[in-house]
């Protein structure tokens, strides 16, 4: 008897422990060479939570640092529907996935009823249903509070602002002298991915060369030109996304890439700040 009485103690025991366990908040110890952005992918955290929850004040951060990576609750799971609101104009799509199809756009601040969830890798997306229909969208693109106008005044820095629409136009196909989410080229998926954060740019690769100021130390949202790829001198552009990384409509496809690509390292050219 005294045996079983142990065990159910022991077991009870170790069941309280995992629901403290659960209704504590998620870390992450920083790595050499990681960034907030390479952190926010692999936790599916947005940047400005990242930042919000562990009081950054800037991008900057140092191996063995320990992160926050969830906000606490007090309870062991949190539900994943109800209604949400767009942080940003969201492509909603057919699938989940960037390689599907928009089947219509939630504008800033839209209220979307989310009826479901699935992960694809490390990303989660949700279903949802907006505007009549049903799609699904990213779940950092989400939000439960209250969504902020685009503003110098918003708590969300304009760099993450910027990265964060940017990775949303994931998989649209290149098109020369596209401006629009139907297709892409290098110049139009920057002005597109400023103007929806709040920032007019010049159309064309030259304009946004002109316009922006040369940078030694650059930062997540600054821009990277390369020239001689399909013209002498420069001739495409991309966002940087810290972690050797870029975000670009480049080949048939808008993506991210790394600067230690073949190709691309042999037609760097400088980075720049809008």
């Amino acid at each position: 008897m005294k045996k079983v009485a142990l065990s159910v103690l022991l077991a009870g025991s170790l069941a309280f422990g995992l629901a403290a366990n659960d209704a504590e908040a998620s870390t992450h110890k920083v790595k050499q060479g990681e960034s907030l952005w390479t952190i926010s992918q692999s936790t599916n955290v947005s940047i400005a939570n990242l930042k919000k929850w562990n009081n950054l004040k800037s991008d900057q951060i140092k191996p063995n640092q320990v992160l926050v990576t969830s906000k606490q609750s007090t309870s062991a799971s949190a539900t994943k529907t109800g209604t949400y609101k767009t942080k940003h104009n969201v492509n909603i799509r057919s699938g989940a996935g960037t390689n599907h199809k928009i089947v219509t756009l939630a504008k800033q601040g839209t209220s979307v009823k989310v009826i479901g969830e699935k992960k694809v890798g490390k990303e989660v997306w949700y279903k949802v249903s907006v505007n009549g229909k049903n799609g699904w969208a990213l779940s950092t693109l989400l939000t439960k509070g209250t969504v902020a106008k685009k503003s110098a005044s918003s708590n969300v820095a304009f760099s993450d602002r910027v990265i964060d629409q940017a990775m949303s136009l994931r998989g649209i196909p290149y098109r020369f002298g596209g401006t629009t989410v139907n297709g892409f080229d290098c110049s139009g998926f920057v002005q597109y991915a400023f103007k929806k954060s709040g920032k007019m740019v010049p159309r064309d690769t030259l304009g946004q060369f002109a316009a922006s100021t040369k940078v030694s130390n650059p930062k997540p949202g600054d821009l990277v030109f390369f020239q001689n790829t399909y013209r002498k001198g420069i001739s495409h552009v991309g966002i940087y996304l810290g972690n050797n990384k870029f975000i670009h409509a480049g080949g048939k496809k808008s993506q991210v890439t790394s600067l230690s690509d073949r190709y691309w390292k042999s037609k760097f050219h400088s980075f720049k700040r809008l």
